[in-house]
């Protein structure tokens, strides 16, 4: 017998055990083998396409969140301007406020001067006047020491009294 020629009693047992061998095969392993290769053949399908599905959604996502913050700029923007509107108008009333404010104290004052001033003609007229009386009274004592002269210095006076009555009374 040679090593690369077998014998055929030996051939005829090795093909009979290896049919035996495939058929128990055939029969109860290949069945289990093709079946747990399918199944892991549908989690690589499924996990594909979920991992699909969260590339696709976070594609979304992500369009939404740069739409958002799109968004959210225009806003921040408008909300800015409006601040800055908001601000010139306050300020712009303030100082109308302040210039309102300032002109009527501006007025009041002026009044005030002018009442004062009035106020100090009329202490300066009454102290002329009574000053002139003073005078006029130590004058006409000398001069008037007789009747007739006080008579007609008195009629003199009731005559210039009623015709300055007259002349403010026209005025």
């Amino acid at each position: 017998m040679s090593l690369l020629m077998p014998d055929s009693g030996l051939i005829f047992w090795m093909i009979l055990s290896f049919g035996i061998v495939l058929g128990v095969l055939w029969k109860f392993g290949f069945p289990i083998i093709t079946k747990m290769v399918n199944d892991r053949k549908a989690f690589i399908d499924q996990s594909l396409e979920a991992a699909k599905e969260a590339n696709a959604q976070l594609a979304k996502m992500k369009d939404e969140a740069e739409t958002l913050m799109a968004n959210a700029s225009k806003e921040q923007g408008r909300i800015l301007k409006e601040a800055l509107q908001e601000r010139d108008k306050i300020i712009n009333e303030a100082r109308q406020q302040a210039t309102i404010a300032a002109q009527k104290e501006l007025d009041e004052v002026k009044k005030q001067i002018v009442a004062e001033k009035e106020e100090a003609i009329r202490d300066i007229r009454r102290e002329v006047a009574v000053l002139s009386v003073d005078i006029a009274e130590k004058v006409l004592r000398k001069k008037l020491s007789e009747d007739d002269e006080q008579m007609n210095m008195i009629d003199r006076m009731l005559d210039e009294i009623l015709h300055s009555k007259d002349q403010e009374l026209n005025n």
